[in-house]
Protein backbone atom coordinates (compact mmCIF):
# COMPACT_ATOMS: atom_id res chain seq x y z
CA UNK A 1 0.00 0.00 0.00
CA UNK A 2 1.23 3.63 -0.77
CA UNK A 3 1.28 5.69 2.06
CA UNK A 4 2.51 9.03 3.09
CA UNK A 5 3.49 10.41 6.51
CA UNK A 6 1.06 12.51 8.64
CA UNK A 7 2.46 15.69 8.62
CA UNK A 8 -0.31 17.47 8.57
CA UNK A 9 -1.07 15.88 12.18
CA UNK A 10 2.47 15.85 13.30
CA UNK A 11 2.40 19.74 13.11
CA UNK A 12 -1.22 19.92 14.89
CA UNK A 13 -1.25 17.48 17.45
CA UNK A 14 2.26 18.71 18.51
CA UNK A 15 0.11 22.12 18.88
CA UNK A 16 -2.97 20.12 20.63
CA UNK A 17 -0.43 18.47 23.25
CA UNK A 18 0.12 21.36 24.75
CA UNK A 19 -3.86 21.49 26.18
CA UNK A 20 -3.34 18.27 27.11
CA UNK A 21 -0.72 19.15 30.11
CA UNK A 22 -0.86 16.88 32.78
CA UNK A 23 -2.30 13.76 30.04
CA UNK A 24 -1.97 10.16 31.38
CA UNK A 25 1.25 8.54 29.36
CA UNK A 26 -1.33 6.36 27.57
CA UNK A 27 -2.80 9.16 25.70
CA UNK A 28 0.15 11.15 25.11
CA UNK A 29 2.08 7.84 23.80
CA UNK A 30 -1.41 7.74 20.87
CA UNK A 31 -1.45 11.18 20.47
CA UNK A 32 2.39 10.53 19.48
CA UNK A 33 1.16 7.32 17.19
CA UNK A 34 -0.95 9.49 15.48
CA UNK A 35 1.36 12.19 14.41
CA UNK A 36 3.85 9.67 12.79
CA UNK A 37 1.00 7.18 11.19
CA UNK A 38 1.62 6.72 7.68
CA UNK A 39 -1.69 7.24 5.53
CA UNK A 40 -2.80 6.99 2.07
CA UNK A 41 -1.67 9.42 -0.27
CA UNK A 42 -5.10 10.19 -1.70
CA UNK A 43 -6.93 11.09 1.44
CA UNK A 44 -6.26 14.46 3.12
CA UNK A 45 -6.34 15.06 6.94
CA UNK A 46 -6.29 17.64 8.68
CA UNK A 47 -7.15 18.43 12.82
CA UNK A 48 -10.43 18.49 13.60
CA UNK A 49 -12.58 20.14 16.58
CA UNK A 50 -12.96 17.17 19.28
CA UNK A 51 -15.96 16.30 21.59
CA UNK A 52 -15.58 18.03 24.68
CA UNK A 53 -18.09 15.95 27.23
CA UNK A 54 -17.26 12.59 25.96
CA UNK A 55 -14.62 11.83 27.44
CA UNK A 56 -11.84 13.50 29.66
CA UNK A 57 -9.37 13.86 26.65
CA UNK A 58 -10.18 13.67 22.92
CA UNK A 59 -8.18 14.39 19.71
CA UNK A 60 -10.34 14.66 16.59
CA UNK A 61 -8.98 13.76 12.64
CA UNK A 62 -10.97 14.89 9.49
CA UNK A 63 -10.43 13.44 6.38
CA UNK A 64 -11.63 13.82 2.48
CA UNK A 65 -10.55 11.93 -0.42
CA UNK A 66 -8.98 13.65 -2.86
CA UNK A 67 -8.79 11.18 -6.00
CA UNK A 68 -10.18 12.69 -9.59
CA UNK A 69 -14.22 11.66 -9.37
CA UNK A 70 -14.41 10.54 -5.54
CA UNK A 71 -16.52 11.58 -3.35
CA UNK A 72 -15.54 10.74 0.52
CA UNK A 73 -14.79 12.05 3.39
CA UNK A 74 -14.97 10.93 7.36
CA UNK A 75 -13.86 11.84 11.17
CA UNK A 76 -11.71 10.19 13.62
CA UNK A 77 -11.86 10.52 16.97
CA UNK A 78 -10.01 8.95 19.56
CA UNK A 79 -11.37 8.77 23.69
CA UNK A 80 -9.84 8.40 26.46
CA UNK A 81 -11.19 8.05 29.76
CA UNK A 82 -7.84 6.78 32.38
CA UNK A 83 -10.78 5.25 34.68
CA UNK A 84 -11.87 3.27 32.16
CA UNK A 85 -15.51 2.98 30.55
CA UNK A 86 -17.89 0.28 30.98
CA UNK A 87 -19.57 0.56 27.18
CA UNK A 88 -16.33 0.62 26.01
CA UNK A 89 -14.69 -2.31 27.77
CA UNK A 90 -11.38 -0.30 28.21
CA UNK A 91 -10.05 3.05 28.75
CA UNK A 92 -9.76 4.16 24.66
CA UNK A 93 -12.57 4.34 22.13
CA UNK A 94 -12.43 5.42 18.82
CA UNK A 95 -15.77 6.53 16.90
CA UNK A 96 -15.48 6.91 12.69
CA UNK A 97 -17.60 8.63 10.36
CA UNK A 98 -17.31 7.85 6.83
CA UNK A 99 -19.55 8.92 4.20
CA UNK A 100 -19.28 8.76 0.44
CA UNK A 101 -21.28 10.04 -2.64
CA UNK A 102 -21.77 6.29 -4.93
CA UNK A 103 -23.77 6.36 -7.82
CA UNK A 104 -27.33 5.05 -8.18
CA UNK A 105 -26.76 1.57 -9.45
CA UNK A 106 -24.41 0.98 -6.69
CA UNK A 107 -26.28 2.50 -3.56
CA UNK A 108 -29.61 0.92 -4.87
CA UNK A 109 -27.95 -2.20 -4.08
CA UNK A 110 -29.84 -4.03 -1.12
CA UNK A 111 -27.11 -5.44 -0.31
CA UNK A 112 -25.10 -2.62 -0.23
CA UNK A 113 -24.46 -1.62 3.59
CA UNK A 114 -23.20 -5.84 3.93
CA UNK A 115 -20.78 -4.98 1.73
CA UNK A 116 -19.46 -1.46 3.52
CA UNK A 117 -19.49 -3.92 6.26
CA UNK A 118 -17.25 -6.43 5.31
CA UNK A 119 -15.06 -3.52 4.28
CA UNK A 120 -14.60 -2.12 7.27
CA UNK A 121 -14.05 -5.40 8.70
CA UNK A 122 -11.40 -6.12 6.32
CA UNK A 123 -10.09 -3.00 6.46
CA UNK A 124 -9.61 -4.11 10.47
CA UNK A 125 -7.86 -6.66 9.25
CA UNK A 126 -4.38 -7.50 12.08
CA UNK A 127 -5.34 -4.34 13.71
CA UNK A 128 -6.04 -4.97 18.02
CA UNK A 129 -9.58 -4.08 18.86
CA UNK A 130 -12.48 -5.16 20.79
CA UNK A 131 -16.00 -4.23 20.88
CA UNK A 132 -16.84 -3.23 16.86
CA UNK A 133 -20.07 -1.92 16.54
CA UNK A 134 -21.57 0.54 14.13
CA UNK A 135 -24.98 1.54 11.29
CA UNK A 136 -24.23 1.84 7.86
CA UNK A 137 -27.03 4.19 6.41
CA UNK A 138 -28.38 5.43 2.86
CA UNK A 139 -29.64 8.47 1.47
CA UNK A 140 -31.43 8.41 -1.71
CA UNK A 141 -31.99 12.06 -3.26
CA UNK A 142 -34.29 12.30 -6.49
CA UNK A 143 -35.70 15.64 -8.14
CA UNK A 144 -38.85 16.36 -9.12
CA UNK A 145 -40.72 19.32 -11.08
CA UNK A 146 -38.15 21.26 -13.33
CA UNK A 147 -35.19 19.63 -11.64
CA UNK A 148 -36.26 16.25 -12.54
CA UNK A 149 -33.52 15.99 -14.76
CA UNK A 150 -31.00 15.84 -12.15
CA UNK A 151 -29.63 12.06 -11.76
CA UNK A 152 -30.64 10.63 -8.63
CA UNK A 153 -28.05 11.21 -5.71
CA UNK A 154 -27.15 8.41 -3.25
CA UNK A 155 -24.67 9.33 0.31
CA UNK A 156 -23.91 6.23 1.93
CA UNK A 157 -22.84 6.89 5.55
CA UNK A 158 -21.07 4.63 8.00
CA UNK A 159 -20.85 5.42 11.51
CA UNK A 160 -18.50 2.96 13.90
CA UNK A 161 -16.67 2.41 17.02
CA UNK A 162 -14.40 0.09 18.61
CA UNK A 163 -11.96 0.15 21.32
CA UNK A 164 -8.02 -0.58 20.37
CA UNK A 165 -6.71 -2.37 22.63
CA UNK A 166 -2.55 -0.65 22.84
CA UNK A 167 -1.74 3.08 22.66
CA UNK A 168 -0.23 2.35 18.82
CA UNK A 169 -2.94 4.07 16.52
CA UNK A 170 -1.33 4.05 13.60
CA UNK A 171 -3.22 0.70 12.30
CA UNK A 172 -6.72 2.31 13.22
CA UNK A 173 -6.29 5.77 11.64
CA UNK A 174 -4.77 3.67 8.68
CA UNK A 175 -7.64 1.06 8.61
CA UNK A 176 -9.84 4.41 8.50
CA UNK A 177 -8.46 5.74 5.97
CA UNK A 178 -8.76 2.63 3.26
CA UNK A 179 -12.28 2.40 4.49
CA UNK A 180 -13.12 5.98 3.57
CA UNK A 181 -11.48 4.85 0.29
CA UNK A 182 -13.47 2.00 -0.60
CA UNK A 183 -16.14 3.53 0.23
CA UNK A 184 -15.67 6.33 -2.14
CA UNK A 185 -14.54 3.58 -5.16
CA UNK A 186 -11.11 4.02 -5.27
CA UNK A 187 -9.55 0.55 -4.54
CA UNK A 188 -6.37 -0.05 -2.70
CA UNK A 189 -2.87 0.48 -4.35
CA UNK A 190 -0.25 -2.30 -4.63
CA UNK A 191 2.26 -2.20 -2.37
CA UNK A 192 4.96 0.64 -3.42
CA UNK A 193 2.77 2.32 -5.85
CA UNK A 194 1.69 5.70 -5.79
CA UNK A 195 -0.91 7.04 -7.47
CA UNK A 196 -0.79 10.41 -9.67
CA UNK A 197 -2.20 13.16 -9.09
CA UNK A 198 -5.88 13.68 -10.65
CA UNK A 199 -5.76 10.04 -12.01
CA UNK A 200 -7.87 6.63 -11.11
CA UNK A 201 -7.01 3.06 -10.74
Amino acid sequence: MAYRLFLTARHTLMIMARDFDGAPPAFSDALASLSTARTRQDVALAEAQAPARIAPYAVAISGEVTASDAEGSGRFVLLHDPSGHDAWEGEFRIVALVKARVSAEVGGDDIWSDVAWSWLEESLTGVAYRALGGTVSKVLNRSYGELAERPQDVVVELRVSWTPLDTDMEPHVQAWTELMAACAGVPPLPEGVTMLPGSRP
